[in-house]
């Protein structure tokens, strides 16, 4: 059984290996994409922008019908559209399908969070941290192998199109394996915000009533501050994924070829330190805020000292702390504040993630358009800083809970 359950974990993180890939196939092929949809790079980057807007489109739907129907359709649907969005892609030729197939893209991206960070959270629940943290490692593997893949075939001057036919085979295989090997844990369906003590509160005990009032009132707190968390963190390590590059270049001097390797380390630094990070001996709440203090240090100090060695030691620094896991570990927190209503949760949280895509595209273009990429940065430094207040705020909530609950 406990054979089963890690193969069956280790199907639901692929998933997010194929995910890693979807996330930038189509910035990588701008150019293939430009000539097959008939458009100029800006009309790439709205279908980009599509895939934030699909996301939002059903993240709090499908999180709290998860709640009720169990994660399994959700998995296997999510995994079905991702495969009809890899597909798809290879057959549009224009920008107006292309961004139908965005938006299924992001559909997808909510299913399987809806059902897949839940059902991770239910078979490991003695570490949920770790567990979802590890969703970050393949999607960082997937943003880490796709570049390798599309550089072996312009070496060998194959089709740019059968990097998404490598993912859509490896999800088709994933579904099969998925569908006939289901995972099961009991669900437990509930409202959000409905605190474990609700049972105790209808035995009409007064003490028992009387903490669950305490727990309502400081439910609101904790749902506003995780969102807004969620939001700034998506936002911060959002920014240096889209624009590392061209920061290094324009910026920090670097020859385009050397500034490519700067996505390599994020992700290397993002994939691979976070999970091992977890297991120190500090809160999740220290942790959270000191992976967030952490990356806004490192981008004041890309900031404001840019050069090559600079940027090469910045890459790590802020894939380990911003983008190897901070956003899954404030969910992972979030889902223990309403332990029995994680997949609404997940939705709410990872909506404001999708806002937060969504409008970084636009926010980002528009500094650019007017000042320059050194000006983005100097933004994500603000960004981040409020990702600070956030988590300090969490932190001291956090606490204040506990002496609630002591009381």
């Amino acid at each position: 059984m406990s054979a089963k359950k890690y193969f069956g974990a280790f199907c639901l993180y692929l998933n997010y290996l194929v995910q890693g890939i979807g996330v930038l196939v189509m910035s990588l092929n701008v150019h293939e994409f430009e000539v097959q949809w008939q458009t100029d790079a800006a009309g790439v980057s709205v279908v980009i922008s599509s895939l934030g807007l699909g996301r939002l489109a059903l993240l709090v739907l499908a999180g709290s019908l998860s709640d009720k129907y169990g994660r399994r359709p959700f998995v296997l649907l999510g995994t079905v559209t991702y495969l009809t969005f890899f597909i798809g892609l290879l057959f549009t030729h224009d920008v107006g399908t292309a961004y139908f197939f965005g938006l299924l893209a992001g559909a997808a991206n909510s299913l399987l969070d809806a059902g897949t960070y839940p059902r991770l959270m239910e078979l490991f629940p003695k570490a949920p941290g770790p567990a979802v943290i590890l969703v970050k490692a393949f999607v960082a593997a997937g943003q880490f192998s796709l570049p390798l893949i599309l550089s072996f075939l312009v070496a060998h001057e194959l089709w740019f199109g059968w990097s998404l036919l490598i993912a859509a085979a490896l999800l088709a295989l994933n579904f099969c394996v998925l569908f006939w090997m289901p995972i099961k844990v009991p669900d437990q369906p509930t409202r959000l915000g409905e605190p474990l003590a609700a049972e105790l509160a209808q035995l009409n005990d007064p003490e028992a009533k009387l903490k669950l009032k305490r727990s309502s009132r400081i439910a609101m707190p904790e749902l506003i501050s995780y969102t807004l968390f969620g939001y700034t963190a998506m936002a911060t390590f959002y920014i240096v994924s889209q624009w590392l590059a061209q920061y290094g270049e324009s910026v920090a001097g670097m020859p385009y070829s050397e500034a490519l390797k700067l996505l390599s380390i994020y992700t290397t630094g993002g994939g691979f330190c976070s999970s091992l990070a977890l297991r120190t001996f500090l809160s999740p709440q220290m942790m959270l805020l000191g992976c967030t203090t952490v990356s806004t240090l490192a981008l004041a100090v890309a900031c404001f000292f840019p050069s090559p060695t600079v940027m090469f030691g910045f890459s790590f620094i802020f894939g380990f702390a911003a983008a190897g896991g901070v956003v899954q570990l404030g969910l992972a927190m979030m889902a223990a504040q309403f332990p029995r209503a994680r997949g609404r949760a997940t939705g709410i949280y990872y909506s404001a993630g999708s806002i937060s895509n969504f409008t970084m595209p636009l926010i980002t273009a528009w500094i650019v358009r007017e000042w320059s990429i050194h000006e983005i940065f100097k933004f994500d430094v603000i960004i981040s800083g409020c990702g600070i207040l956030l988590a300090v705020f969490i932190a001291w909530r956090s606490r204040h809970a506990q002496a609630i609950d002591l009381n």
